[in-house]
């Protein structure tokens, strides 16, 4: 496409799970000069590192995608880092980009940013209608900021800059680390690695233990809230057009526009992992909002975005890739 034609993008977290998808997205378009910079190399919560960033690419776009992210239990354990990385990250990425006269600049929010009782499905326009939900809402909070930056400098600046708000992301190449893995991810590990047992101890490998793990799983809360999930490379496709066609300050969800309660997502990944164990639900733990599904309609209308992949289907890719390289992979 005509748009990428000799243009510089810095993809920041390129080498990452959403990442590497868009990087794909951007080489098929025909763009060439692609710099993702490496955590080691550039240490983007540090300002000097932000400011070297730009003189080493000299980019003429930014699309900001790094970011400190996992599930819950990784949300309570750490909020202040979740808070002040991400804030760190995003305001100073924005401001040396400012300085450095790049052509546009994406932000890359969360679903998180929005009030826990918002109104479903979540319209952009809910965005400030209350306090996110507490587990996560010093990450959602500090995403959040990157919308009142963007807007704030193409106020004063001119500065063009667009603030995206995807949904829950799934599918190939996602973090299976139960220490700060989401949801999907979660359970297809829980569901593979406690069939695999039962296989192992069926054909008299080893006689089963207490210390060893048993043929059945353990799900937070009470599974009745609900969630939306996008197929990551849908979130790339939709990043990518956005990209290209979007200069507005408003912000813009990025969904697959349904919800599926946690309860019947166990059901499902169940069900195409052929898991046939106990499910154990542990309400001690939070249950998270009560209910996240976005609206989709402002996507399509100002950028022709629409998610294809069906659930089931995405569901069942990433349940392969995992099983494919679960031997491989230190998760």
């Amino acid at each position: 496409m005509d748009f990428w034609i000799n243009k510089r993008t810095i993809v920041t977290g390129g080498a990452g799970f959403l990442g590497s998808f868009v990087i794909e997205k951007l080489k098929e378009r025909g763009c060439k000069e692609i710099f993702v910079p490496r955590s080691k190399d550039y240490d983007l919560v540090e300002n000097e590192s932000c400011k070297r960033l730009y003189k080493d690419a000299m980019p003429d776009i930014v699309i900001h995608l790094a970011a400190r992210v996992g599930g819950i239990g990784a949300n309570q354990s750490s909020p202040g880092k979740f808070f002040y990385d991400n804030l760190m990250m995003g305001v100073q990425m924005l401001e040396a980009g400012r300085r450095a006269g790049v052509e546009k600049f994406v932000s890359i929010g969360t679903i998180c940013a929005y009030p826990k009782f918002a109104s479903v499905p979540f319209k952009e326009e809910n965005l400030w209608d209350g306090y996110p939900e507490e587990t996560n809402a010093p990450y959602g909070l500090a995403k959040k900021m990157l919308l009142v930056q963007s807007q704030a400098y193409r106020q004063q600046y001119g500065f063009n800059a667009i603030y995206l708000l995807p949904v829950n992301l799934y599918g190939p190449g996602d973090n299976f680390d139960l220490e700060s893995s989401h949801v999907i991810p979660a359970l297809i590990r829980k569901c593979v690695e406690a069939k695999y047992f039962t296989a192992v101890a069926e054909a008299g490998h080893f006689e089963p233990s207490r210390s060893q793990p048993q043929p059945s799983i353990t799900v937070w809360g009470t599974g009745t809230p609900t969630r939306e999930f996008l197929y990551v490379e849908d979130a790339a496709e939709g990043i990518v057009l956005a990209t290209e066609k979007y200069n507005k300050p408003d912000p813009v969800n990025l969904g697959a526009g349904f919800e599926i309660s946690i309860k019947d997502l166990v059901g499902l990944i169940t069900k195409l992992t052929d898991f046939k164990g106990g499910v154990v639900w542990d309400t001690s733990k939070p249950d998270g909002q009560p209910r996240r599904r976005l609206d989709t309609s402002k996507a399509e209308k100002e950028f022709g975005f629409k998610a294809r992949m069906l659930f089931e289907e995405g569901l069942q890719k990433t349940i392969d890739w995992y099983i494919k390289n679960r031997r491989h992979h230190s998760f």
